[in-house]
């Protein structure tokens, strides 16, 4: 999408501010975000859901990632991975990029406190960004990368995953995000997704109520 075209909404979005309060802006706009042709709702709404629950910022990489992440797949399919401007488009204004850092953030501070007020938009969401985090880290492209050649910009979604999939398990662990990670703690500790979670994350949580630890 060009950027002329990006503008003309974020114009749009102000205008409508305007005359309505922002809640019925957002709401408004949200409820075109879904009313899209083709997987353009699925993808803008998960958009969303990262950028307004995940536990750091996300590059353009994390998130054009995260999205083609396909659950209970164990491949991770490159083909899948959008374009940011793509999931810019089908946010309809509502995020935006920072040219210099290439992180997303949501258009204004509002938004995020219009999202927090309306927890029902999105179903469990800690606990699918867990789920989606596992699955990455489950992936027959994950287990095979090699501790000694691996280059980290051709896998960014993979420090997110490892560092944070424990405390979005934590705040809503469902039954396949258990299992999803029951399998990757059964694997060899050489692999590196297990050598990335350990060295990487503040905590690691076991799939016991209430039970966890930190490294």
């Amino acid at each position: 999408m060009h950027e002329s075209t990006i503008h003309r909404r974020r114009e749009k979005l102000s205008k409508m501010a305007s005359g309505l309060g922002l809640g019925e802006v957002y709401g408004a706009t949200i409820e075109r975000i879904k009313a899209q042709a083709g997987d353009k709702p699925k993808l803008g709404m998960a958009a969303l859901m990262w950028i307004s629950h995940a536990e750091r910022p996300l590059q353009a990489d994390d998130l054009c990632h995260a999205l083609a992440v396909e659950l209970g797949s164990t491949t991770f399919i490159t083909d899948n991975i959008p374009s940011i401007t793509t999931l810019v488009g089908c946010c309809q204004g509502l995020i935006t990029v920072d040219k210099g850092a290439s992180i997303v953030r949501l258009v204004h501070f509002t938004l995020q406190e219009y999202l927090s007020a309306h927890p029902d938009i999105f179903s469990r969401p800690h606990s699918a960004i867990a789920e989606i985090c596992l699955t990455y880290l489950n992936s027959q492209q994950v287990k095979a990368l090699s501790t000694l050649s691996h280059d980290s910009r051709k896998t960014p979604f993979l420090e997110y995953c490892s560092v944070y999939w424990g405390v979005h398990a934590k705040r809503d662990l469902s039954d396949s995000a258990r299992s999803l990670a029951l399998e990757l703690l059964k694997e060899d500790y050489g692999l590196i997704p297990t050598r990335f979670l350990f060295a990487q994350a503040r905590c690691l949580y076991l799939i016991g109520p209430h039970t966890f630890f930190c490294v």
